[in-house]
């Protein structure tokens, strides 16, 4: 079991603004907060976000470059991928490999892709699926 990721970020309201409600959708609760970060727990997991100094800010993140691909988390049924896509599109976070959604990691794979803030690419998978190919 993972303890806690940490993740820094470009602009931490921005990012607790998406995160914030995605996390609580997900069963999370607010579990730390200072001037220079934000923490959400779940069991004895939690993710924290930290804002970047100026001075690193000048490379952007990607998630294709050496360190984290995505994030992927379980959703509790087909369903709930299916509400929290909408969810997703009605705040206007663009949905990642729409064209094959929800299938785009395979045929048996029911999830969807979508970007944070900085591009972070997170996953929301249903029970039951196989392994991810993106």
């Amino acid at each position: 079991m993972i303890h806690h990721i940490e993740l820094y970020v470009s602009n931490l309201k921005k990012s607790i603004e998406f995160w914030g409600w995605l996390l609580d959708e997900l069963g999370y609760s607010v579990y730390q907060k200072w001037d220079k970060g934000q923490s959400w727990k779940l069991g004895e997991t939690y993710i924290v976000f930290v804002q970047a100094e100026e001075r690193f800010l000048d490379i952007p993140y990607h998630r294709c470059r050496v360190g984290l691909n995505h994030l992927a988390f379980h959703a509790r049924s087909r369903e709930h991928v299916d509400e929290m896509t909408a969810k997703l599109e009605e705040s206007n976070v663009q949905i990642l490999y729409k064209d094959k959604h929800p299938f785009s990691g395979g045929p048996q794979h029911y999830a969807v892709y979508f970007e944070d803030p900085d591009r972070i690419k997170v996953e929301l998978v249903a029970p039951g699926s196989g392994g991810e190919n993106n």
